[in-house]
């Protein structure tokens, strides 16, 4: 998506360790129009596949997916990293984020995910896997059909398509980051 690589490159910024901070556009101040043509090219990406439902995890693929959803008109669920007293019917997994290098109990309510659904995860980055395996795992216990994994970013060099790709989830990446060597982004 050429919009999303350019701002990537104007707007981007990488720190040592493979970290790239996309919060002026996408995960802290946001872009309505570019996530607008993000959410556009995921419909187009999923055209042909069934979907009820779009999923997402706390907190950045939240924007995104509430714009998918608005397009499509389709609810939108997010699972929580932090479980609320008032949650009953409690599906439960755990994910380590890179990010915050920390475990989070992730936790969605069985009344909003189940087996009728047609689920298609969306999320900002792809980078281990980590969110990912936890949605997978999610999904299994919810007995829903997870129709596949889209992200704004996908670090390459950071493996988490192979992690998808061997539970035999459809990935899609809008921007595929090659390398943050020396910080100095390179995309696909």
């Amino acid at each position: 998506m050429k919009a999303l690589k350019e701002r990537i490159l104007k707007d981007g910024r990488c720190y040592p360790g493979g970290i790239l901070k996309v919060d002026k556009f996408i995960n802290h101040q946001m872009d309505p129009q570019l996530l607008k043509q993000i959410a556009i090219e995921f419909i187009r990406r999923y055209a042909s596949t069934e979907i009820n439902k779009i999923l997402t995890i706390e907190a950045s693929g939240i924007a995104p997916a509430i714009v998918m959803g608005l397009l499509l008109d389709l609810p939108v669920v997010f699972a929580k990293k932090k479980q609320p007293s008032t949650m009953e019917n409690m599906l439960s997994t755990t994910v380590f984020s890179f990010t915050k290098q920390r475990e989070y109990h992730v936790v969605i309510s069985q009344d909003y995910l189940n087996k009728d659904d047609k689920v298609l995860f969306i999320d900002d980055f792809l980078a281990y896997g980590n969110a990912a395996k936890g949605i997978i795992d999610l999904c299994k216990q919810a007995g829903c059909e997870l129709v596949g994994m889209g992200f704004i970013i996908e670090k390459a060099f950071q493996n988490g398509r192979k992690v998808i790709e061997e539970a035999g989830v459809r990935c899609e990446s809008l921007a595929i980051i090659e390398s943050l060597d020396n910080c100095e982004i390179k995309i696909r």
